[in-house]
């Protein structure tokens, strides 16, 4: 599945333009190296993902195409959230 539609299926970002130009801006790792929106993600990836002074990794969980509200979660576990200083 592609790297921005597991982003918004998942509910980690809102919407999947959103998620498009968080991965242009290098703002996404998938297992240490740089990603893009089309990036292919598969269970067992850990995604490192930067919002603002917060970087959140998790690990891919399981890849569906349809899921609802209240099982967003179960898709991903997060590892760790680590604040970043400022630049």
């Amino acid at each position: 599945m592609r790297l921005d539609k597991f982003l918004k299926i998942s509910r980690l970002i809102k919407r999947r333009t959103l998620a498009k130009e968080v991965a242009d801006q290098g703002r996404i790792t998938i297992n240490g190296s740089q990603a893009k929106a089309s990036s292919n993600v598969v269970v067992g990836d850990e995604l490192a993902i930067r919002f603002g002074q917060k970087i959140v990794t998790i690990r891919v969980e399981s890849v569906k195409e349809v899921v609802r509200k209240d099982e967003a979660t179960t898709l991903y576990t997060v590892m760790k959230e680590e604040k970043v200083e400022g630049e």
